[in-house]
């Protein structure tokens, strides 16, 4: 009966489960025997993961995208097979017994039935643009909390610069801060460095 629920698709498959610092890969097939091996994830383990994986004529792979440690797993062998990576509460939500020691199991069982379906990676190029996007937003945010934490301190220190300058980090502001740093507090000479007309309504910094 179990053998009707289940039935097998691709000839030859393997489900992955992978941790920190181990795979661990089983192997099924219609004219193989069944077998779990456990790798590292090493670059080179990964490398003799993909070799025995090819000798053993294996043309799926299935893994769960659980945290980041999938990703460098799936960088290397995703140009070898047909590769799915699966939501993992999709596979919880199919029938079955699932635990933490038959990951790899279950997972090739479903992946010989074509039970699985795979998430949506983008090519090479599109992930590359996202780390340098996420990175550019980082960066951007990072910056904006130091000048927030500028503007704090001079507002703590009652130097009122921006209520003078319409940008505390243009050029005329940036200057007379570098020289506020340097012990200059004559407003007129502080005054002196504006490239601009400073705001009529407060022309006294302090």
């Amino acid at each position: 009966m179990a053998a009707d629920l289940f039935p097998v698709i691709i000839e030859r498959g393997c489900g992955l489960d992978v941790h920190k610092d181990t795979i661990v890969a089983t192997i099924k097939g219609i004219d193989v025997v069944e077998q779990t091996q456990t790798f590292g994830t090493f670059t080179e383990d990964i490398h003799s993961f993909v070799g025995c994986l090819k000798n053993d004529g294996i043309s799926h792979v299935a893994m769960e995208s659980t945290g980041v440690y999938w990703k460098p797993v799936y960088f290397i062998i995703e140009e070898f097979f047909e590769f799915i990576l699966v939501n993992a509460r999709h596979i919880k939500n199919v029938p079955g017994q699932k635990t933490d020691k038959k990951d790899g199991q279950w997972i090739a069982k479903l992946l010989m039935s074509v039970l699985l379906k795979g998430s949506f990676v983008p090519p090479q190029q599109i992930r590359n643009l996202r780390d340098l996007h996420r990175h550019r937003r980082k960066l951007i945010g990072q910056r904006t909390y130091e000048k927030n934490r500028l503007q704090n301190v001079l507002e703590q220190a009652n130097i009122k610069l921006s209520s003078v300058v319409t940008d505390v980090f243009c050029k005329s502001g940036l200057a007379m801060i570098k020289a506020i740093i340097t012990g200059q507090d004559n407003p007129d000479l502080l005054g002196r460095f504006s490239q601009r007309f400073l705001n009529k309504k407060e022309r006294s910094i302090t």
